[in-house]
């Protein structure tokens, strides 16, 4: 080995160096293309979600019970949601698919009544969507 490059690799002024800034600067690149596509999904996925909050319930008799709730982020889509009355024991006792029809609004307020099978002591919207 000469002296040169006995002083080379002794003073880090080898090709290793090289290497491993190009392997670490392919590394960040790789990372940050991960790092944005994660971020894009996030946001994709949002855009099109749908926050529903369930405001009240009635019992009518105990065939029926009305219930109440909004529904946020679904501008200008249709909607569909489920709809459940449940018994003292949580059981279903009626359950209902609703579909609106696109609106301007972002938050909408709606309020329907479940057909049930025996008397409910709940109601409740439990999803909805953009079908």
């Amino acid at each position: 080995m000469t002296t040169q490059l006995k002083l080379d690799q002794r003073y880090g002024r080898t090709r290793e160096k090289r290497s491993r800034r190009l392997l670490i600067g392919s590394g960040a690149v790789v990372g940050l293309g991960l790092v944005g596509l994660l971020g894009w999904s996030t946001v994709s996925g949002a855009i099109e979600s749908v926050d529903m909050d369930s405001t009240g319930f009635h019992v009518v008799d105990k065939r029926s019970v009305v219930v109440s709730f909004q529904v946020s982020g679904a501008r200008d889509k249709p909607l569909a949601c489920t709809l459940e009355a449940q018994d003292t024991e949580h059981g279903v006792v009626g359950w209902r698919v609703v579909e609106y029809p696109a609106d301007a609004g972002l938050t909408r307020t709606f309020t329907e009544t479940i057909p049930t099978v025996a008397e409910a002591t709940n109601g409740l919207a439990t999803s909805c969507w953009i079908p």
